[in-house]
């Protein structure tokens, strides 16, 4: 999947000062003969912009995110393009048990746990290299009982931008004792352009491989059941205009994980088909391939209304400006026993993939 026609720079994007001092954030930008770019940041490990052509070879930026270090630290950004760890997702109360061991994490989303606490891996500037082929790998050392967790653990993750307009992103991981893993990447996208708003990302068709999903409660913490689809808002295994049906979700949008089916769809013949988006002015398409359980489909129910949070080139982003679509682990999983594994044991090798491939449809 590696080309050597992938044109790779680099630049300083900003600082940010630290218990040890100022470190430097570094912008890495990936360039296909295509002309799609992809840019990326050492902070959070974190992709800032994705610039794709229309029907009509039109480039535009279709990734939420900011403009300079600013937006990046502070406590609105809602996580805008960065790998969140060590646990993405939630943590019912920020407790668990291993082998006997009782461990309390910070309590940073109400009452829980959320992407690795209050500084969880969208926080810290990661080691970066740039291979000759065009990938980018970005490592983090992550100490014993940092946020809470037990065990030392070396992550990494590789992003590979292809000739044919896929970002492979591969997550790998070794810990030193039994610790809960569950990385994954939380771009936001609206197709239409980054600062289209509301009414374009609603204009998106999405369909999704899942069967059933994951109830919550009122802490959007996983019941423990598995619920089918049929005959819900969360049947989204056809062709559904997000207009169609938003207004319909509890709570004013998805917020929800699903159940991944294995699909006849698959990626390099390996990873199956998770979802598919699409705008249909635009012709711009985005297809999702992962080894994941699950995928969080978030439409931005929580950006403020009030025209708050600003991003890239001063464009507003309100109530579903953008749509996340996480492949991940279930929420809670190291709580529930029934849910796919998420404790990652010594010796073991934690290794996810996921595959944005971007095209015309």
């Amino acid at each position: 999947m590696n080309s050597l026609s992938i044109q790779v720079t680099q630049e300083v994007f900003g600082e940010i000062k630290t218990s040890d001092g100022i470190q430097l954030v570094t912008k890495f930008t990936l360039t296909n003969p295509l002309g799609v770019k992809v840019q990326l940041i050492t902070y959070g490990a974190s992709i800032t912009n994705v610039f794709v052509p229309n029907k009509k070879g039109d480039l535009r930026d279709v990734v939420l995110g900011f403009d300079d270090m600013a937006g990046y630290v502070k406590s609105e950004n809602p996580y805008f393009g960065s790998t969140v760890g060590r646990v993405a997702n939630r943590i019912a109360k920020g407790h668990f048990n291993l082998q006997g061991i009782e461990y309390q994490l910070a309590k940073n989303n109400g009452d829980n746990h959320l992407h690795g606490g209050n500084v969880g891996f969208d926080k810290v500037v990661w080691q970066a290299y740039a291979h000759r082929d065009g990938r980018i790998t970005f490592t983090h050392s992550s100490p014993h009982m940092e946020e809470g967790y037990p065990g030392h653990l070396f992550v990494q993750v590789t992003y590979t931008l292809t000739d044919s307009s896929e970002l492979i992103i591969d997550y790998r991981a070794l810990a030193d004792r039994p610790t809960p893993v569950n990385l994954t990447n939380h771009s936001y996208f609206n197709l239409a352009g980054h600062n289209a708003g509301s009414q374009q990302l609603l204009n998106h068709h999405i369909l999704l491989s899942a069967n059933q999903y994951t109830p919550v409660d009122s802490g959007q913490i996983p019941t423990g059941q598995l619920a089918n689809v049929d005959g819900t808002v969360f049947d989204l295994r056809s062709e559904t205009l997000l207009r169609d049906v938003i207004e319909k979700i509890p709570g004013g949008g998805y917020d929800h994980n699903f159940v991944i089916n294995d699909s006849t769809i698959k990626f390099d013949n390996k990873l199956p088909l998770v979802a598919k988006i699409w705008h249909s002015e635009s012709g711009r398409m985005l297809e999702l391939f992962s080894d994941q359980p699950g995928c969080q489909i978030y439409t931005g129910n929580g950006f403020p209304a009030d025209g708050s949070l600003v991003g890239k080139d001063g464009s507003i982003y309100s109530t579903h400006g953008g749509l996340a679509i996480e492949a991940q682990n279930f929420p809670d999983a190291v709580n529930q026993p029934h849910f796919p594994e998420s404790v990652l044991q010594p010796g073991e090798v934690y290794h996810r993939t996921i595959v944005y491939k971007f095209g015309i449809q």
